[in-house]
């Protein structure tokens, strides 16, 4: 059994604004906005939605196969996945070029503005598939390159493997007619409500109509949760677990999509798994950064006891240490 994870491998540099953003926003200036917002605090972290997605499922005891490109800087990061053991064969080093990197600002009502550098990412993992197994293999696409994103997904599609498709901060890279090939044949698509609307945008069709594409929906809502929608209408609200405090909103879909994965892999039913992932969503805003935070199976189900959802349906051993 194998695990995919095509995704962004990035240096994020998470900044805190102290207040909020549309306070300083003018509407009907919006189309000559001039805005500076002081940061108050400014980390340097690992992070990218792939490099994300990795760690958690590395904390749910699950090693992947990373699919993405990096550059000359990429050392310091490497060593650290190296040490956990995930197979890094689908990263593509481009000593040209600088990994990725994010400008990710937060303000006091978790409202995000991001920019982001794709340096290396500009390039095609050029990943050589082999022995892909369709019984056994699950994959996410997640935004990375769109071209890798793409191909994947045909291939993907072709050799009928399962796969999550996930273009969040992509879809302005790709076109109507890319969203829709990306969405087909996938087993689920995946956003938060933004890009929910964006992606009908661009694609001219309505939520019933992208679910004739996929057999079901995640929305993830931030601290209202997640709504699954399956063809046919039934419609199942996964709430958010609580977290003891939240220092940073950034890398929650990441970690939330991880434990999706965990549960899909272990055979539960989509809600349950969307309820694993809201777990580990939790842990992670409690830490400033996308991989600052750790869980075990005991830390789960103290969450799980605390937010009343009953027992935590896994066993695992995690591959990182506290």
């Amino acid at each position: 059994m194998s695990v995919y994870v095509t995704g962004s491998l990035a240096y994020d540099r998470v900044m805190s604004f102290p207040g909020v953003f549309s306070d300083y926003i003018i509407p009907d200036k919006i189309h000559m906005l001039n805005v500076c917002f002081p940061i108050g605090q400014l980390e340097e972290k690992r992070g990218g939605t792939g490099g994300n997605i990795a760690y958690n499922l590395a904390l749910l005891g699950e090693k992947c196969t990373l699919l993405a490109s990096v550059g000359r800087d990429f050392g310091p990061y490497k060593k650290q996945f190296e040490q956990i053991g995930l197979n890094l064969d689908g990263v593509r080093a481009i000593d040209s070029e600088l990994t990725a990197g994010a400008y990710i600002t937060t303000d006091r009502h978790s409202s995000q503005i991001t920019s982001f550098h794709a340096a290396a990412m500009n390039y095609s993992c050029a990943y050589n598939f082999s022995g892909l197994d369709p019984d056994n293999d699950l994959a996410i696409i997640s935004p990375s390159n769109p071209e890798d994103m793409l191909k994947h997904a045909r291939l993907y599609a072709e050799k009928q493997l399962r796969y999550i498709f996930d273009p969040g901060q992509q879809i302005t890279a790709l076109s109507g007619g890319d969203l829709t090939s990306g969405i087909r044949g996938a087993m689920l698509l995946i956003s938060n409500d933004y890009e929910l609307d964006l992606i009908q945008q661009l694609t001219h069709l309505t939520l019933e109509e992208l679910l004739e594409l996929t057999p079901a929906v995640i929305t993830t809502q931030g601290a209202k949760g997640s709504r699954i929608t399956r063809r046919g209408g039934a419609v199942s609200l996964i709430p958010a677990l609580p977290a003891d405090k939240v220092e940073n909103p950034t890398g929650a879909g990441d970690a939330y999509r991880a434990g999706l994965i965990k549960g899909l892999l272990a055979g539960l039913a989509l809600e349950q798994s969307a309820t694993v992932g809201a777990a580990c969503a939790a842990f992670c805003v409690e830490k400033y950064g996308t991989q600052e935070h750790y869980y075990n199976r005991e830390l789960l189900e103290e969450k799980y006891k605390a937010a009343g959802s009953g027992k935590f349906p896994l066993s695992f051993t995690p591959l990182i240490a506290p």
